[in-house]
């Protein structure tokens, strides 16, 4: 059996194309010759990150400068360690937080961890493509409105599908409370840089930004950074918090990896975002151009509460065809070797980045053509048009308490989930602890098992029994 490390060394030597992440899209100009080379502790002359007084502080500062943020600050434990610290430091225990729905599961896991009460705002649906539209402003409103002890706001701008928030609206509307608004844009750290993209959420009034440079800028797996602004967030309490959730002896190389990324954007932004924006600008006009396959575009703008919509990401549909998503996926990685990001059961997911070569880029114009004359175009009943809003039993953090059973799923209907269920990527829960599992629900889940969807969060690898609240 090959170790995890040939096998690495193998598949690099092949001709799979990657429209996935990270970012650096695997281009050999840019990784280290020889990472153990480099690797290092706190020696003298290489500062500490979580008492930055040097050459580690500068490199935070240089990435602040080019993100027109307050401070800045490097996370080598991806956007999750971010998330989990950004919440701990603006709640307090057993308080209370507005999340997005659809945000990702380490905001979940700060509410359980924090022993957080959380109410949830939902996306709107994009009906046409089954995607997760915007957040409503007036409903963000009136949830705060309603719940005075609401000590946080949490969304997720642009999605994992690339979908973009009015930012700037609902920061103006949770400031009017005084408290701080998280934005997750992990997804997003290539904003702002060319005027083909949204500017980032730094510039709209978020207090605090996430951003994971390793999605979409040429930066090692697991590197990230979080942006602070104003005066309502305690950054001492921030930075304790992130001296907690992040390793005490951090990867040099991975601190290393984002400083030559905050470089190389600062001294060849412009010549890299110009080629790179000429170059989408092409890959997205020749696949519009396709009869039953549909590239989703900028017309979905303005609906569903969608503000923009970030064009990095590439969202191919076969909804209305004699296919799915996942044979879509399928015929894309086995017949022409390019390997998306995710599959949904009608549609898969591309990402690119600055770092992305035309060869590749014509691979899949070539590669969707030729499918596109393939397959035909008829209703698929396998679109899913509805988002189930499950009703709340308990808490997250109470449900850890109670006794637990496991149960068929099919038997589950009307009990209270004690586990998580999601399709991952993107890692976005479809019922959560203390949550009841509907009829509805279970169907959803079916369905995606049989079109061959990843199911993650029970501990039945096979998705068929789940932990639910009682006794044997």
């Amino acid at each position: 059996m090959q170790s995890l490390y040939e096998q690495l060394e193998n598949y690099s030597e092949t001709d799979y194309y990657p429209f996935h992440m990270p970012g650096h899209k695997r281009n050999e100009d840019l990784q280290f010759s020889n990472p153990f080379h480099y690797d290092i502790t706190e020696i003298e002359g290489f500062d500490n990150l979580h008492h930055s007084q040097g050459i580690i502080l500068d490199a935070q500062k240089r990435a602040a400068l080019l993100y027109n943020s307050s401070e800045t600050h490097f996370l080598i434990n991806g956007s999750t360690g971010g998330l989990l610290s950004a919440i701990s430091s603006c709640t307090t225990k057993g308080g209370t937080v507005l999340i997005a729905r659809n945000c990702h599961k380490a905001v979940y896991n700060a509410v359980f961890l924090n022993e957080l009460i959380n109410i949830y705002t939902y996306p709107q649906k994009e009906r046409k493509f089954c995607v997760n539209g915007g957040l409503n402003i007036k409903d963000i409103k009136q949830l705060l409105i309603n719940n005075k002890n609401i000590q946080a706001v949490v969304i997720t701008s642009p999605t994992y599908d690339g979908i973009i928030s009015d930012i700037e609206s609902i920061a103006i509307e949770v400031h009017k409370f005084n408290i701080p608004l998280i934005v997750d844009e992990a997804h997003g750290a290539h904003l702002g840089f060319h005027s083909y993209f949204s500017e980032n959420s730094i510039s709209k009034g978020a207090d605090i930004v996430i951003h994971s440079v390793h999605k979409t800028l040429p930066s090692l797996t697991q590197t990230a950074l979080l942006h602070v602004n104003g005066n309502i967030v305690d950054r001492d309490k921030l930075r304790k918090y992130l001296a907690i959730y992040q390793t005490s002896s951090p990867s040099y190389v991975l601190m290393a990896s984002i400083d030559n990324c905050i470089n190389l954007i600062s001294n060849k932004g412009k010549e890299l975002f110009d080629n790179y924006v000429s170059n989408l600008s092409h890959l997205r006009e020749s696949l519009s151009k396709l009869k039953n396959i549909r590239l989703v575009s900028e017309n979905i703008v303005g609906n569903n509460d969608i503000f923009d919509l970030d064009r990095s990401k590439l969202i191919i549909s076969v909804k209305n065809t004699d296919i799915t998503g996942k044979e879509l996926y399928l015929k894309l990685l086995n017949q022409y070797h390019l390997q998306m990001e995710m599959v949904s059961g009608d549609y898969v997911l591309g990402i690119t980045t600055i770092m992305d070569k035309i060869e590749g880029y014509n691979r899949l114009i070539y590669a969707l053509n030729e499918i596109d004359n393939e397959i035909k175009s008829v209703n698929n009943p396998l679109s899913d048009d509805t988002i189930i809003k499950p009703q709340v039993s308990h808490s997250i953090a109470n449900c850890n308490n109670l006794d637990t059973v496991n149960l068929k799923l099919e038997e589950a209907e009307d009990k209270i989930a004690a586990e998580y269920i999601y399709l991952y990527p993107p890692g976005v829960p479809l019922i959560v602890p203390g949550e009841i599992i509907s009829k509805e629900l279970i169907l959803q889940i079916n369905t995606y098992k049989k079109i061959g969807l990843q199911i993650e969060g029970m501990s039945d690898y096979a998705g068929n029994m789940i932990k639910i609240v009682g006794k044997e």
